[in-house]
Order: C-alpha cells, then structure tokens, then sequence
C-alpha cells in the first residue's frame, strides 16, 4: 500500500475522527504560536492606569486601605499590592511581586499604571522601575515618607545586631548595596511625586525621601506647621489631597503657595478632588444628582470658594 494505505484502511467514522482531531492540534499549535510571538501585553493607551499601592517595611497591607478607597471614589481602578511574606524579605524579590501585578493589570486593560510606595514601599517601586519599569509601562510614581537614601534605624539594627534586621532592614540602611546601586541608576525616571513630612521620626533623616529629579514636597512647605508622623502618612488629608491631585493630568507638579486648606480639604473623607469629585457626589440613598447641583454641594462641602446664588464668591475658613 502507498502512503494513503493507512487513511483508505480506516472506517468512515474513524476517518471523520481523526480529521476534527488533527484541526484541534492545528488551530492548539497555531494559538500557541500566536502567543509566544505576540509578546507581553501593552498598556492601552488613553486608558486611566491601575493604581498601584505598596505598602512598607513590615507594615499591613490594610495599612493603605483607606487611601486605596479614596482613589477608588474617583474611578480609578486601585489595589494594595501584597508583598511576600512578612514584608520585610529581600525588596528585589518584592520588586518581582510588584512586577507581576503591573503585568496582571496591564493584561488586565489597564493604561499604563501608577505606583504610590509607602515608606519602603517607594524604595520597591523604585527598584522595580530600575529592573522592569517603562515609559510604556508606568505614567507616575508617588512615593510617601520613603527612605530613597537610607534610614537611621535600619543602620542602627545592623550595627547592633544582623540576627534581629532582616534582609530588607540591611538594605535600607544609608549606603547599602542595593541603595547605592539605584543612586547609580542612570536611567531617566517617569514623573514623581515624593511626599514627606519634617515631623517623621521613623524615617531619619526625613529628606532621605528627596530625589534628584522628582517633584519634591516637604509637607510642611505646603501647610507651615502641620504635625504629621510617619503612620498618619497614608491617611492624614494633606497627604490624601496631594495623592489625589497628583493623579491627575500626565505629570506631576509642585502645589502652589498657598493651596494649603484647598488640599487639606480635597483629602478629607466625604470630599473627593475636583471635577471628578464634583460629579461623584450623590444624594442620600444613592440618587444621582445633576452637574450644578454636584457643583454647588462639593463647593459648600469642600471648597473655601462657596457660590452663592447671586453670583458672589466668598471665602470660608476650614473649622
């Protein structure tokens, strides 16, 4: 018999089920082949990005609960990355975990994502935009209360005793390899928001967070005189308010002199940030209201700028 021997030999039915079996191998090889040559998947472009928050050394995750809600209440997608294990393991290892959320959204739909790094946290974003990040990949990243060169107390904890400091405490001591290593990077970074308060007592020397290049926000150049300590970072409403500005728009800016009320207001709970807050607001029992109602409401509610009916604006101060 020829080749086709094997084929002619073979019943009807038989013939038929072979046939669908080598098209499901056919269609399952070149599946396979269309996603090993499509390559990672991209961000949408023109499409609000995930927001991604990271929470520090050792901390909860619930420890960014609230200021995850917050950005939720705007419409931006938002999710508190879960580091491994404790939190305080090696933070290149961590950079992995968050580059695997940034894929995860990005697979997702998401445009490209912003990183907001709590304490620690800002060290890990950093990291992982040296090792994986992107112009593509990242529009921002926001960092708050983060120990870019190093802080005193881990310093302290591995001069005293390397048993008690684990991986991440060693490497977040001022002058580590790993620190070292990203001040060398040379790499352009995306825009950034670094946010820190004179007051932390953890994080010493506070301007530990300044990075050459970022927008770079001492807390107390916006509102003279606030007390905020480095726990109260993720919650307090000048920190909330300067987030939530932050996310808007491609880059990032500086506030100008004076807006200090404005921010402290848009941070606090109830009154979420600008038009997009205005148009969030509703009705008790969840009724929509209509664009000049949302206005005036967010304006009584939020703003030292209240409209009155006959047109007047008057200054209001915060209690």
């Amino acid at each position: 018999m020829g080749n086709s021997g094997w084929w002619t030999g073979l019943g009807p039915r038989r013939q038929i089920l072979v046939a669908v079996l080598a098209i499901f191998i056919v269609v399952g090889i070149s599946t396979s082949g269309l996603r090993l040559f499509r390559g990672p998947a991209v961000p949408v472009a023109g499409r609000p990005g995930t927001v991604l928050l990271v929470p520090g050394y050792g901390g909860p995750a619930t420890s960014l609960d609230q200021l995850a809600a917050r950005i939720r209440g705007t419409g931006r997608v938002a999710t508190v990355v879960q580091l491994a294990g404790d939190g305080t393991g090696d933070l290149t290892e961590q950079a992995r975990v968050l580059d695997s959320y940034v894929s995860g959204a990005i697979v997702a739909g998401s445009g490209p994502v912003t990183v907001i790094g709590y304490s620690a946290g800002g060290v890990i974003a950093w990291l992982w935009y040296a090792d994986y990040g992107s112009a593509s990949r990242v529009a921002k990243i926001i960092t708050l209360g983060s120990p870019l060169h190093g802080a005193h107390i881990a310093a302290m904890g591995t001069g005293y005793d390397q048993a008690q400091c684990p991986v991440a405490c060693q490497q977040l001591a001022p002058g580590s390899a790993l620190l070292t290593q990203l001040a060398q990077t040379a790499r352009t970074r995306p825009p950034w928001l670094s946010l820190w308060s004179a007051d932390d007592q953890t994080v010493r020397p506070p301007d530990s967070a300044r990075l050459a290049g970022a927008v770079n926000v001492p807390l107390q150049s916006v509102c003279p005189g606030v007390d905020i300590q480095h726990a109260q970072l993720p919650t307090a409403p000048l920190v909330v308010g300067l987030v939530l500005r932050g996310l808007d728009g491609n880059g990032v800016t500086a506030p100008a002199p004076g807006d200090c009320a404005a921010v402290q207001a848009e941070g606090r709970l109830g009154c979420p940030a600008g038009r997009r807050g205005q148009a969030a607001l509703t009705q008790p029992g969840g009724a929509t209201i209509d664009r000049g109602a949302a206005r005036l409401l967010w304006a009584v509610r939020c703003s030292r700028h209240v409209p009155l009916l006959v047109g007047a604006v008057v200054t209001v101060p915060y209690l």
